[in-house]
């Protein structure tokens, strides 16, 4: 009996196959419109999985689909996807219609990430439900695959292909804020996490139970989750109310959770070796490293969730824990999303970021996402005026729980933060800004006081909480929201703790934002600012006295040749005079607010800045790298390391080889310099010994053939570049050197002194002599004037 609806089914995705080479992209998605509008759910059944992957692609990357991630909206793609694929389109009403049959698919346990996929494969079951769905097939565990339902098997693939790697047209602009995926997962956001009102129901009436029972575990894998287990409250809610008398809140906040859960666990859940070690999960190291769209997809989330959790009915916000059991599922969703869902993980993704992302201006997307957590009064329904600036907003009071609660996102990323600024270069006027939105921040008024309170709190003394609990309750990573929730705590030093030994470990040594160490590590900053400060100002009056000093014959070619002396440290290509003057602002401002938030003496910290830069006028911008001399050369210290990268000490670095073999310059004939180069290798080998036995000699012949045979390979022994005592201990061996006369100045100036000398009637030959002579006279007066400065 199922034989013809099979065929059929089989026909049809032959056919949609064969469209999706031939016809162009509008023309397949206004075919796929109309079969899902058609066609029942048994004939669709078959097409849906290939659909998925034809429109994210394949999850080892080998099909690329629609690459939705890099549609931008300039293209004529983006609104067609966009309208396929949103949360009221044509894809999730086949989602919706399958869904009503309860179709099953397998996703394998091989494309989630490394955690997840390594503690099922150690016999230790995550504590989200969505990984309860386990099957279990004949060939063992490497096979393994979770049963999903066809809304989260679409949300699973939508969430996989932003860590999927996959490459985009090289001479494409690629903006990740401006792609169809980011405008897709603020939709879905938005519509599943609503603010306003509740969920809007499904497109299909769910006529079967729209929660089913996770499968039976295996008998012969004995599973043990590293979270606590419960019953899902929603599970618990519907069941205890008719299903056409339910609330369509309750019966469609399965959704929210749903999409909520698959976000954070397929973007947030990778951890590092030492996380791994901390929470006692399974020791595998994965190597992750999230890029730029993923970050900013990772802030919109955070973003949604502070306005989802700030559009909480006021009065439940301030009522007693029991009035609780009588909200809505919508609002006790609101309730604990950010605690239960996201803190941990997000918490160790950013410390991850913190401690490998390159240290350039890329890091901004990571910045960002910190600082939109740290900040969720900016997302309040609330309206502050526009007119007012940050600093000048004082944070609620309300909020001083929320910076309690989520101590270590403030005090522990804030000294990550310090440590890789001082490793930065601070003239960049990028970096300059991202150090100055992160001061801005904490500068904000309350801020430092509520973080100093957090502080005071968790340092209470242990005695006074050991009447209340034996041990602190550690959140789990991640299960449903609606778990049997933990008993409402009014301690605020239990929950300061409790939240500080769930991320850390109940060994952790709390380094204070506000004690010795870190204030030293703040002062260390301020005088790095104050270095970056005297740089960039020595590079503005370099560049405009290299401009004053342009003439016409920098036109020929006549400029300066010394390409060892410019400063290439701070990317001065794209460094105008505009950038070192916000620079300069930014770090100017960097520190009022670091004085706003240590309570520093500003007239101590600029009476130290005085100092220092006079220190640096002095001679400190021609000081060498802080070295150690050994036996074979100078050895940079950490602080000279430290030094070279911000730009603020330098090397003049010489070359120290055979001068012959230099790099061939743009001034400079290759052609010519490789035939003289060969004319001169013939003549040295030819002559060596009489050159040399005629400079070893004593007279005025030989100190002038010593001039002109060694001056070409005499290394200079000044400490301008890190030299070695082999090349300080190095003799000139005599030889001639043309090499002067490949280069296209020599021939200019020589072919223009030539033109003058025709206009005295001077011939070929009576200017070589003349030349000749000229050039013995100048050998002569320098060996005298050397001799006489030797004297």
């Amino acid at each position: 009996m199922a034989s013809p609806p099979l065929q059929q089914s089989s026909f049809l995705l032959a056919s949609l196959k064969a469209d999706y080479l031939n016809k162009p992209f509008l023309q397949r998605c206004q075919d796929l419109v109309k079969v899902i509008d058609d066609y029942p759910a048994k004939e669709l059944h078959l097409l849906f999985t290939w659909l998925v992957e034809s429109v994210f692609g394949s999850l080892d990357g080998s099909i690329v689909g629609w690459n939705v991630r890099f549609v931008q909206a300039r293209t004529n793609e983006y609104n067609t996807i966009v309208e396929f694929l949103d949360p009221s389109g044509p894809m999730m009403k086949l989602v919706y219609k399958l869904h009503a049959e309860e179709y099953k698919y397998d996703f394998p346990i091989s494309y989630l990430p490394g955690p997840v996929r390594a503690s099922v494969q150690e016999g230790v079951l995550p504590d989200c439900p969505l990984f309860h769905k386990l099957q279990f097939p004949p060939s063992g565990l490497l096979s393994l695959s979770l049963s999903l339902n066809p809304f989260e098997y679409y949300m699973f693939y939508f969430a996989a292909s932003l860590i999927v790697q996959r490459s985009y047209l090289p001479g494409q602009h690629f903006s990740p804020s401006d792609s169809a995926y980011f405008v897709l997962v603020d939709g879905y956001l938005k519509y599943f996490l609503p603010t306003e009102g509740n969920v809007p129901p499904s497109l299909v009436p769910v006529v079967r139970g729209t929660v089913s029972p996770p499968p039976p575990r295996s008998p012969i894998v004995p599973f043990t989750g590293y979270g606590v287990h419960h019953t899902s409250l929603l599970k618990r809610h519907i069941s205890h109310q008719p299903s056409m008398n339910a609330d369509p809140a309750a019966q469609e906040i399965w959704r929210s959770e749903t999409i909520l859960q698959v976000f954070v666990e397929m973007w947030l859940h990778h951890y590092s070796l030492e996380m791994y070690q901390k929470m006692q999960c399974p020791q595998v190291k994965e190597p992750f490293c999230p890029t730029e769209d993923h970050v900013l997809v990772v802030r919109l989330l955070v973003k949604h969730l502070h306005s989802f959790s700030s559009s909480q009915r006021p009065e439940l916000i301030t009522s007693s824990p029991s009035a609780h059991s009588h909200t809505s599922p919508l609002e006790e969703f609101k309730r604990v999303v950010i605690p239960r869902f996201v803190q941990q993980k997000l918490y160790v993704f950013l410390q991850h970021c913190f401690g490998h992302w390159p240290l350039d201006a890329s890091f901004r997307a990571v910045l960002e996402t910190w600082l939109s957590y740290l900040q969720p009064w900016r997302y309040t329904p609330e309206k502050q005026s526009p007119h007012m600036d940050n600093q000048d907003r004082t944070v609620p009071d309300k909020w001083a729980a929320f910076v309690q609660e989520n101590l270590l996102m403030y005090t522990k990323l804030f000294q990550g933060f310090l440590n890789r600024t001082i490793r930065t270069d601070l003239v960049n006027p990028k970096n300059a800004l991202m150090v100055f939105r992160v001061a801005k921040v904490f500068a904000q008024p309350n801020l430092s006081e509520m973080i100093q309170k957090g502080e005071q709190l968790f340092l209470e003394p242990e005695h006074v909480l050991h009447h209340r609990q034996h041990r602190f309750l550690t959140p789990s990573l991640g299960g449903s929201f609606l778990s049997s929730r933990q008993p409402f705590i009014t301690d605020s030093v239990f929950k300061v703790k409790s939240h500080v030994y769930s991320l850390e470990g109940q060994d952790c040594q709390y380094k204070q934002m506000f004690g010795a160490e870190v204030r030293n590590t703040v002062l260390r900053l301020s005088q790095l600012i104050a270095q970056a400060k005297q740089t960039a100002k020595s590079i503005s009056d370099h560049s405009a006295e290299e401009a004053a000093n342009q003439s016409f014959l920098s036109w020929f070619g006549f400029g300066s040749s010394d390409l060892n002396t410019s400063y290439v440290g701070n990317d001065i290509d794209y460094m105008g005079l505009d950038s070192i003057k916000k620079t300069d602002e930014y770090l100017d401002r960097t520190l009022d607010y670091i004085c706003q938030i240590f309570k520093l003496n500003s007239a101590q910290l600029s009476q130290l800045m005085v100092s220092f830069v006079s220190t640096q006028d002095d001679g400190g911008s021609k000081q060498l790298p802080d070295c150690i001399q050994e036996a074979n050369g100078l050895l940079l210290t950490d602080l000279g390391r430290l030094q070279m990268i911000n730009g603020l000490r330098k090397f003049d670095i010489d070359y120290q080889g055979d001068p012959e073999l230099q790099p061939i310059r743009s001034y400079e004939s290759a052609v010519l310099v490789r035939l003289l180069y060969r004319l001169s290798s013939l003549i040295n080998e030819r002559f060596a010994a009489e050159m040399d036995s005629l400079c070893s000699r004593r007279g005025f012949s030989s100190r002038l053939a010593r001039y002109f045979l060694t001056a070409s390979s005499r290394a200079e022994t000044s400490k301008r570049s890190p030299l070695t005592r082999r090349s300080l201990e190095r003799q000139p061996q005599p030889r001639i050197s043309l090499r002067y006369l490949g280069s296209y100045r020599t021939l200019f100036s020589i072919f223009l002194l030539y033109v003058i000398a025709s206009f005295f009637g001077f011939g070929p030959v009576s200017f070589i002599f003349w030349g000749l002579l000229a050039c013995f006279c100048h050998g002569v007066m320098t060996m005298f004037a050397d001799k006489r400065k030797t004297h």
